[in-house]
């Protein structure tokens, strides 16, 4: 009798399991088409915008405390929030972390560390894309796995720079450099950080590693002063989410391809076709300034004072907005957009 009512607890706890998932299932692609966007798209903005009350626990609970508790920290809502997205395919981005610490435990602070990384990561990376491919955009794994490969590519550079001498290394080298063996569970945390794991920004392991550390601050002893400046790019975010929703629909990619545009003089089908190809940027802008607010929420933002002493929050800014919507020529607009990322590739 007791095995027999065990069972069957263990049936209606299973058949619950079941209907949870598929209600949540249900729910969120009736969201999604109720919004004109597709159900990975809501994961996505669901996702970015869940790490302010993770950075508000973060900043509450574990700002001050020991380290490792941090990393499992940012680790375990890293896995959270890839799981949530991509499900059992959140093994690319275990595996690739794993590999990447071996690579630099096992080859150490040499230059083959640094060619290995960058040809087994980027190899990883084009045979994602190469093997997901479609004929649409699709969110799909490789999307954060690019910010991840950019980001384990980084770690080997600057490890290796470690072992250098410092007189031998630039200003900015020496800024990156990372003189210590970072272990598993910092590469870890440094990889999922929820802030940053999805769609960026890029930040070095030294920048990371001064955050767990309490020492990105503008106030000693005391948690960042930082809820305003966050609020403000989560506000601006927000602006161009729901504007780029409201647009969506009457600035599409297909008219370019109607009868309708081709009968319309020339210089309307120019001036459409600069009007898109502003407008389907703001996807990237919206996700860019959210995640930004983010980083300067938990503190990562803090990029130290200015000369009249107040502080600044821009150590993760991946736009700048004004720039980006009043100058007129391409040079503006590539100096203003994913300027976080290219200022990577170029150091």
């Amino acid at each position: 009798m007791a095995s027999s009512a065990e069972g069957d607890e263990g049936t209606v706890v299973a058949l619950a399991g079941v209907l949870q998932s598929g209600f949540q299932e249900l729910s969120l692609n009736k969201l999604a088409t109720s919004l004109g966007a597709s159900e990975q798209a809501l994961r996505l903005i669901i996702s970015i915008f869940l790490g302010y009350p993770f950075a508000l626990f973060y900043r509450h609970y574990l700002f001050y405390k020991e380290t490792y508790l941090i990393h499992l920290f940012h680790t375990f809502t890293g896995l959270s929030i890839a799981y949530f997205n991509f499900g059992n395919q959140l093994y690319h981005s275990l595996l690739c972390i794993v590999l990447q610490f071996l690579i630099l435990r096992l080859m150490g602070r040499t230059i083959t560390a640094v060619l290995t990384t960058f040809c087994f990561q980027m190899a990883y990376l084009l045979a994602g894309y190469y093997y997901t491919a479609t004929g649409n955009y699709d969110i799909k794994w490789t999307m954060p796995h690019c910010v991840l490969t950019l980001k384990l590519i980084g770690l080997a550079v600057d490890y290796f720079d470690g072992g250098k001498d410092q007189n031998s290394l630039s200003s900015e080298q020496q800024k990156y450099a990372i003189r210590g063996v970072p272990s598993l569970l910092e590469v870890a945390g440094f990889s999922y950080f929820y802030g940053a794991f999805l769609v960026g920004p890029q930040f070095s392991m030294n920048h990371y590693m001064k955050l767990v550390q309490g020492e990105l601050i503008d106030i000693p002893g005391k948690i960042p002063n930082s809820i305003i400046p966050a609020l403000k790019r989560l506000s601006l975010g927000l602006f161009y989410l729901v504007g780029y929703t409201l647009l969506s629909p009457h600035i599409t990619e297909d008219y370019l391809l109607t009868e309708d545009y081709d009968n319309h003089p020339f210089w309307f089908r120019c001036m459409y076709m600069l009007i898109w190809g502003k407008f389907v940027l703001y996807k990237y802008v919206t996700c860019w300034l959210v995640t930004e607010g983010v980083c300067i929420l938990t503190g990562l933002g803090f990029n130290g004072f200015e000369e009249k002493g107040k502080a600044k929050w821009d150590a993760c800014a991946n736009m700048k907005v004004w720039l980006f919507e009043t100058n007129p020529r391409f040079t503006g607009t590539i100096a203003s957009f994913n300027i976080n990322t290219n200022a990577w590739v170029a150091r």
